[in-house]
């Protein structure tokens, strides 16, 4: 490598880049050049002389394991064999390949959400259980949160002590025997047995060990119980982790991320090496300033300050408005004037806390003639002929997924009613065979009218005719099922134009697939496809303006950022109001929003809100003092300041009750101190410093603060 490229960085990236052997903690605050550290300390490896084969880098999203592979290829001038993945990629990768050690078949399916959902419903009803007092997204929540925490079936019913726990315990036995019966994977399996494989197979374990020298984890603060055991047994070895990340940003707990991991490191590691990023070649100076005040209020951090390197910025606008409609028609308004002094679309990102927040934007980008597109699930894979000709490709890949079966074998319509599939099950069952071998047996079924047994066959025959194809790259595989199955022909009867248009956009990609892979399969392919994320579809390219959730926005960056709905249940949500671990995480959201802004910050509140089709009155988000003093005095221009408009002005027209380094007390906090004042009225809050350690942002009418004069103790 070109040692001109390591001049562009910083002394404390250059110090993580060349750390060689050992454990290596980089605390990486945002727009630090995480992902600039982690690709040239590949490089940097490789450049020593350590074979690209020992290394293995592991982050979060197929996009960004794509751009680190690019990075990699382009500082080296060459492509290298360093495994770049996800944690779930890798976990499918080492499952294939130790499929016999870890008792699964390597051909088997791995099951989407909606697939899951199924499986689950089934699971549940199978249990005699209703599924409205066990709704099978709890159940899969649960369940999901238990294999996080690697707690399989054995284990829970040996541990299951009340009612619900023990009929957990029956419904996860059937959810995984179901799994099992079709040959298939959740996506947390794929975590779980990685993990009990490398713990029970000490062959494996050191083997892989072995392979990889070096091992770079991103994102460490989001990874779970299962990531974290996987990541400490493939260093068992060498103990060579590089562990990358932020505790400021951890904002996945609600899906079984443990800041734990991260704030614990040394801990696990006491050797360590600690490397802070802390030099931001992101935001403006007054946006890190914002950030900064409000993530002190947190308690499980590592402390880190954000320091500027660019020029000074415009302020961070706050605005108030009636309601959402009106906040909407604001937010389109300020595109328009961002558009007509010549920003980009593509450089304009809207943030919300909840997807169901996008409507009344949608609404005003269209009356505004707005182009946008909406960064939310892959919709284009759950389209019905998608998934329907994605279903005929798992099945000639692994024909005991009986989900991907049921939905093919009468797709298009050929005749296979209720009633003759019931009485293949039923035969499967009987004979205990699988039920694609019961329908290949369908001539011996004698409840089968001749009629039913023949359209059985027919559809065997293309099936098993279409097998044979499986050495063909993917888009010809795919090609042949959409014209031989009949699907092609439905289509264009039914004149459903976007539909084939659909379709050929699925064979385009698997070409392109084909093209960019060393060694193309089918089976590799519909992985791809499966461990997909939200992100994943987000066209950085488009000219068009992004809305997306706070959570989809981790990772990305806009010059002009907007964030909308900053209201008590809304940011922070209803859901965390009583909890202080969830609230410091609301506060981490909040924090990633603002940090993914680089120019300029909008944010703005209501003061009525719909919800549930209930016009309500709105209480402003107490994270927007947090943010610090603000400083306008009437200007737009006080450089480092934060603009409130007219209507939050006008609120803070009463004298304080409160002033900072007043001694308080409060019924479940204990003794404190004020550590700030905002007058709201009626909406007051106080920022109190309890002798416990934590600091609570109050609304002074529901505190009931307790004043007196005295020493703080």
């Amino acid at each position: 490598m070109q040692t001109d490229f390591y001049e562009q960085l910083t002394d404390s990236q250059r110090q993580a880049v060349f750390h060689t052997e050992g454990p290596l903690l980089v605390l990486a605050g945002p727009g630090s050049g995480k992902t600039r550290v982690i690709t040239y300390r590949v490089a940097a490896l490789i450049d020593s002389g350590v074979q690209a084969y020992n290394i293995c880098a592991v982050t979060f999203t197929n996009k960004a394991a794509e751009q680190m592979r690019k990075r990699c290829a382009e500082l080296l001038g060459f492509l290298n064999k360093a495994h770049i993945s996800t944690f779930h990629s890798l976990c499918v990768r080492i499952l294939r390949q130790y499929s016999s050690q870890a008792n699964i078949n390597r051909n088997f399916s791995i099951y989407d959400a909606t697939e899951q959902a199924k499986c689950m419903r089934q699971a549940v009803k199978e249990c005699n259980l209703n599924t409205a007092d066990f709704s099978p997204a709890r159940m899969l929540d649960a369940v999901s949160a238990l294999k996080n925490r690697l707690v399989d079936v054995d284990t829970l019913k040996s541990e299951a002590n009340d009612f619900f726990s023990a009929t957990l315990a029956k419904i996860y036995t059937r959810y995984q025997k179901m799994l099992s019966e079709a040959n298939a994977l959740d996506f947390d399996d794929l975590l779980l047995k990685t993990a009990y494989l490398l713990k029970d197979c000490a062959d494996v374990r050191e083997e892989l060990s072995n392979r990889f020298r070096f091992v770079l984890i991103d994102e460490y603060q989001d990874t779970n119980h299962a990531q974290y055991r996987i990541a400490k047994l493939l260093v068992s070895q060498h103990n060579n982790i590089c562990a990358t990340g932020d505790p400021d940003q951890s904002i996945y707990r609600w899906r079984g991320a443990d800041i734990r991991n991260i704030l614990a490191f040394e801990k696990d590691w006491p050797q360590a090496t600690v490397v802070k990023l802390e030099e931001n070649f992101r935001s403006t100076p007054n946006i890190l300033k914002a950030a900064d005040s409000l993530i002190s209020f947190n308690q499980s951090r590592k402390e880190k300050v954000l320091i500027p390197t660019r020029p000074e910025g415009g302020d961070i606008v706050i605005n108030c408005c009636e309601d959402q409609t009106n906040e909407a028609q604001t937010v389109a308004s300020l595109i328009s004037e961002l558009a007509d002094e010549g920003v980009s679309l593509r450089d304009i990102a809207v943030f919300y806390r909840i997807n169901a927040m996008s409507r009344a934007l949608e609404e005003a980008l269209i009356k505004n003639k707005i182009p946008y597109q909406i960064v939310r699930g892959i919709e284009f894979y759950n389209r019905k002929e998608i998934r329907d000709l994605l279903a005929f490709l798992k099945v000639l890949i692994n024909p005991e997924d009986e989900i991907a079966l049921l939905r093919i074998i009468n797709t298009p319509a050929r005749g296979i009613g209720k009633t003759t599939i019931d009485r293949i099950k039923a035969y499967a069952a009987a004979g205990r065979l699988s039920f694609y071998e019961a329908l290949k047996q369908a001539d011996k079924i004698s409840s089968l009218s001749a009629g039913s047994k023949a359209k059985v066959a027919v559809f065997i025959n293309t099936m098993e005719e279409l097998k044979k194809q499986l050495d063909k790259p993917v888009a010809s595989i795919a090609l042949s099922v959409f014209e031989k199955t009949g699907l092609s022909a439905s289509l264009k009867d039914s004149s459903d134009t976007d539909a084939i248009d659909n379709i050929n956009e699925l064979i385009s990609a698997a070409a392109s697939y084909d093209e960019q892979s060393d060694e193309p399969s089918l089976l590799d392919y519909l992985q791809q496809i499966s461990l997909f994320s939200d992100v994943d579809t987000y066209d950085i390219g488009r000219p068009s303006v992004a809305l997306m959730t706070l959570h989809s926005a981790k990772g990305l960056e806009f010059d002009n950022v907007f964030i909308v709905g900053l209201e008590e249940g809304l940011l922070p949500h209803e859901r965390s109001s009583e909890d202080d671990e969830d609230i410091e995480e609301e506060r981490r959201l909040f924090f990633v929003g603002i940090t993914r802004a680089k120019l300029r910050l909008f944010m703005s509140y209501c003061q009525y809100r719909t919800i549930r089709g209930q016009l309500s009155r709105s209480i402003p988000s107490s994270f927007l003092y947090e943010l610090g003093t603000c400083r306008n005095n009437g200007s737009h221009n006080d450089v480092g300041g934060i603009y409130y408009d007219d209507e939050y002005q006008r609120s803070r027209t009463f004298s304080p009750v409160f002033t900072p380094g007043q001694l308080v007390r409060h019924v479940s906090f204990g003794l404190g101190r004020v550590k700030d004042f905002v007058d709201m009225g009626e909406n007051s809050i106080v920022v109190v410093s309890f002798n416990s350690g934590q600091t609570k942002s109050l609304k002074v009418r529901f505190a009931n603060l307790l004043t007196f004069e005295g020493d703080f103790s």
